[in-house]
């Protein structure tokens, strides 16, 4: 089933890419029967792999002339950080989450390759160390500490004042 929706993935992104505005408008039936699949499993592809979390906003209307229309949002990078902040870290955050801010975060342009290798590897649940019920709790506080770092250019004042610090004991 993965490889199925990889492919209507794959078919959609093209066919985002092939136009001047990144909107497409398609019809679930019609798209169901290109691939010889159920409406249904359009409706999945559509839910979690076009979200807003990876800059897509999907709108439906059903009846006879309905359609789905998908939308590649042009969002800087500052943006969709204070948008991270404020909306979507909430109290707890799955590795699957986290880890697909941080690569909306890279192919925005707003985190280098490697900010996004260093900051997936500290959200994972390996990594955490922590038992489970907490997990997503840890992660969420880490992934806002991170956004507003970024938001700031990647300087805090806590490392500031340690290199003013290690510069004065020269």
């Amino acid at each position: 089933m993965a490889v199925l929706s990889d492919n209507i993935e794959s078919f959609l992104i093209s066919l985002l890419q092939e136009e001047e505005n990144p909107v497409i408008l398609v019809q679930r039936n019609e798209l169901a029967s290109y691939f010889r699949c159920a409406p249904s499993q359009i409706n999945y592809v559509l839910s979690t792999r076009f979200t807003l979390e990876r800059g897509y906003t999907v709108e439906s209307r059903r009846g006879g002339g309905g359609y789905i229309r998908i939308v590649k949002m042009d969002l800087d990078k500052n943006s969709y950080l204070r948008y991270l902040l404020e909306e979507g870290i909430g109290d707890a955050m799955s590795q699957d989450d986290a880890i697909t801010a941080l690569v909306r975060l890279y192919e925005s342009g707003s985190i280098s390759q490697e900010q996004y290798t260093l900051c997936s590897s500290l959200v994972t649940d390996k990594t955490l160390g922590v038992p489970a019920p907490i997990k997503d709790r840890v992660r969420a506080n880490l992934m806002r500490q991170m956004a507003a770092v970024f938001l700031r250019g990647g300087s805090t004042t806590a490392n500031a004042n340690t290199n003013d610090t290690f510069a004065n004991k020269k």
